[in-house]
């Protein structure tokens, strides 16, 4: 596989960059920021995520000038496309903790070769913990093999602290425990600190990609909630639903436990062949099918809220559904899309 080729010069350049990133975030905690905000307040951005940014991509770019790069704070460079080898950079996963003085937060380094992780780094400088794992040649803490996974049964679960405090903190699943960075979950599952996550949003290739390949370093995988490979470095660089993850027996009890439990998970520009797609009424598949704007909010079958949105003008065409999923739906599509403009559509229950 890919993965075996000797990697171990892009580790000591990717690990080394994330280091020097670590301590100029922290420079800027002691020298204090302001914080902005890109598409709401729940998606915040300082100087140090872009100062940082340019320091790693810049580093890489000098070692490795044959390669694609993909930050969060960089303007696409949609030449990548050309690439088979990717990296793909968040300079700090958990802004929103970094920007309020938390302590989980990470710079997050991840490498694809043929839209697959196989590289990742990922640095948590408030605890002074590096990650580091190749695919087919383990993971790795602060340079030590990490440990065998939990064997179960009082699984671990890893969850979105913002997720948690809105919805989750009322589900009966045992063991969450919730947390901010998702690259910093998926590095302390594949250290065997977790067992498994999962994620009702959708997350973008920049949040993942780097913990990705740490978790399939140790054994473990992260897919799609509806169970379909996540492929990096795409056109457009966002995973379009929610995810689940871990070390295989621990994901598969987490993927028994959603079901049961019916959790849901927005799915962004569901088409016909996506298994979400039949969550539509009869009349909805046949009229929208090929429309690029159609998201739904849905669980085991059922469709929670709906969403759909023009490609260009962002204006929303459509919108069902009871207020809360419809206001969690509605969030994530302007996550990923930006403002959307909901004008005189009326919002109204699903119509069945």
């Amino acid at each position: 596989m890919t993965a075996a080729h000797d990697l171990s010069h892009e580790l000591s350049v990717a690990s080394g960059v994330a280091r020097e990133a670590g301590a100029l975030l922290q420079a800027h905690l002691r020298a204090g920021f302001t914080v902005e905000h890109k598409t709401s307040a729940d998606d915040p951005v300082t100087v140090a995520d872009r100062e940082a940014s340019t320091l790693i991509m810049t580093a890489l770019a000098a070692a490795f000038p044959d390669d694609g790069l993909l930050s969060e704070e960089e303007t696409d460079d949609r030449a990548r496309l050309n690439h088979d080898r990717v990296w793909i950079v968040d300079p700090i996963d958990g802004t929103r903790e970094y920007s309020t003085g938390l302590p989980d937060y990470c710079v997050s380094i991840g490498l694809a070769v043929g839209g697959q992780p196989v590289l990742g780094v990922v640095y948590a400088p408030e605890t002074d913990e590096l990650f580091t794992g190749v695919v087919g040649q383990g993971a790795f803490l602060n340079g030590q093999p990490v440990p065998a996974p939990h064997s179960g049964p009082d699984w671990r679960i890893a969850v979105s602290d913002t997720e948690h405090r809105r919805e989750l903190h009322a589900t009966p699943l045992s063991g969450m425990k919730p947390s901010g960075s998702i690259a910093l979950k998926l590095a302390r599952i594949a250290a065997a600190q977790a067992d498994a996550t999962f994620t009702m949003s959708p997350r973008s290739e920049w949040d993942i990609a780097a913990g990705h390949a740490l978790l399939r370093a140790a054994g473990g995988d992260l897919t799609r909630r509806d169970g379909r490979a996540i492929t990096y470095n795409q056109p457009r660089p966002h995973v379009e639903q929610g995810l689940i993850g871990g070390q295989p027996r621990a994901a598969a009890w987490l993927g028994d436990q959603l079901r049961a439990l019916h959790l849901p998970t927005a799915h962004l520009g569901v088409q016909a062949h996506e298994p979400a797609w039949s969550v539509l009424k009869p009349a909805d598949r046949a009229a929208l099918q090929g429309h690029p704007g159609v998201n739904v909010r849905h669980a085991d079958g059922q469709l929670l809220a709906l969403l759909i949105v023009h490609p260009d003008t962002r204006q929303v065409q459509r919108a069902e559904g009871d207020a809360f999923h419809l206001d969690r739906l509605t969030r994530d599509v302007t996550r990923a899309l930006g403002t959307v403009s909901v004008g005189t559509v009326a919002v109204g229950a699903v119509q069945s």
